[in-house]
């Protein structure tokens, strides 16, 4: 058997009882229902059958997303999100289990990662908690892992706002089982550099836009990335050439050259000042923005967020770090609501052949969100 290999077994069609199951072989259930974007509607077909029957929950279907929530007439509510979307499986689904290096179990499979351990944790509490704290409203949502313009959370905040506000809102994304508060904003842009075509063998009738992207790599190679302290996290910026792309033929001068440019900038910046930055780095090129999207300050000094940080972290251990990465925090930050990332899975594994979570950060984060939503006594 090689390393990502499975014995051959068909994919699940529905999930094992939400109360009663192992969050780990929840996490198991959903992960074996492929849903790679754009195909969702079988799990979010499971999700909303598992969900319709509990007496205690409204639940609301949009497109491939389900959403449910309490209506016990609390003072707050929070929101508890995550996508049930995946990036395409490469023969790592159905998933099985391996000990890990440190003689514990570990869950192998497309989506143990990002994110369907934090999926599992909300669906498995949605069921469980019928008496919380704080009214909960639960978000999984379709077409996280493609562009901005089709995420299910951001359909939902424009067809249903009412369905995706509160006062704190955790994203089970994963962070191996800390809290990272906010996350960076994040630009694309196209540096493009201009010249005349022309015969190779006669290349000085030409001007070679390719050479003249050197000095964009250059100014790249150069480039010192800040470290911002933003409300107490330091978020590390980053600016990057992602592409490069030039040429018409191999006998011809090309004419033009585009160089993609990544910048990873802290939430403390907004859009406006990340473009600004961008075009005076490369102040003389042709500049394009091609996707834009703003950060989330941490928020920890909100009372409601404390509270939460204080629960988790009694269970977990450790402190709250920045999520450098881009994540559906900043679309709550957008409305207004303090965000934070929380779910199991080492995100370094997010994407990969690979992929896989330890079995117990999937069960400590689920006693982590539980004593914080109902605590004993």
């Amino acid at each position: 058997m090689t390393e990502t290999s499975v014995p051959p077994r068909p994919p699940r069609s529905s999930l094992p009882d939400l109360t009663g199951a192992d969050v780990v072989d929840l996490t198991a259930a959903l992960c074996d229902i492929p849903s790679v974007s754009g195909d969702e509607g079988p799990l979010a077909d499971a999700i909303e059958a598992a969900l319709a029957g509990l007496a205690h929950l409204e639940v609301l279907r949009d497109g491939d997303a389900v959403v449910a929530r309490t209506n016990l007439g609390r003072e707050r509510r929070v929101v508890i999100a995550g996508h049930i979307d995946t990036v395409p499986i490469k023969d790592n689904v159905p998933t099985w289990r391996r000990e890990g290096p440190d003689g514990t179990e570990e869950l192998w499979g497309r989506g143990t990662v990002d994110m369907k351990g934090g999926v599992a944790v909300a669906l498995h509490l949605a069921a469980a908690l019928d008496d919380p704290l704080w009214d909960v409203t639960w978000v999984f949502y379709d077409h996280e892992e493609v562009t901005s313009d089709l995420n299910g959370l951001g359909r939902l905040v424009r067809v249903h706002p009412d369905w995706v506000t509160g006062d704190l809102a955790v994203l089970g994304e994963p962070t191996a089982g800390g809290i990272e508060g906010g996350c960076n904003g994040t630009l694309r842009a196209e540096v493009r550099t201009h010249g005349r075509t022309a015969h190779s063998a006669r290349g000085w009738r030409g001007v070679n836009a390719v050479h003249a992207a050197g000095e964009i790599l250059a100014r790249l190679g150069a480039y010192t990335a800040a470290d911002v302290d933003v409300d107490g996290l330091v978020y590390r910026e980053g600016l990057n050439a992602v592409g490069i792309r030039g040429g018409i033929a191999t006998n011809m001068i090309p004419d033009e050259c585009v160089v993609t440019v990544n910048y990873r900038f802290a939430p403390s910046r907004t859009t406006a000042e990340a473009e600004a930055h961008v075009r005076e780095v490369f102040d003389g090129f042709d500049v394009r923005i091609t996707d834009l999207a703003g950060g989330a300050r941490p928020g920890l000094d909100d009372a409601l967020v404390a509270g939460f940080v204080a629960a988790v972290t009694a269970v977990t251990g450790g402190a709250p770090g920045p999520k450098y990465g881009w994540t559906d925090v900043a679309r709550f930050a957008e409305l207004g609501i303090p965000a934070v990332n929380f779910g199991p899975g080492d995100p370094m594994l997010a994407h990969a052949d690979d992929e896989r979570c330890a079995a117990d950060q999937i069960r400590t984060c689920a006693d982590a969100l539980r004593g914080w939503l109902a605590p004993a006594g």
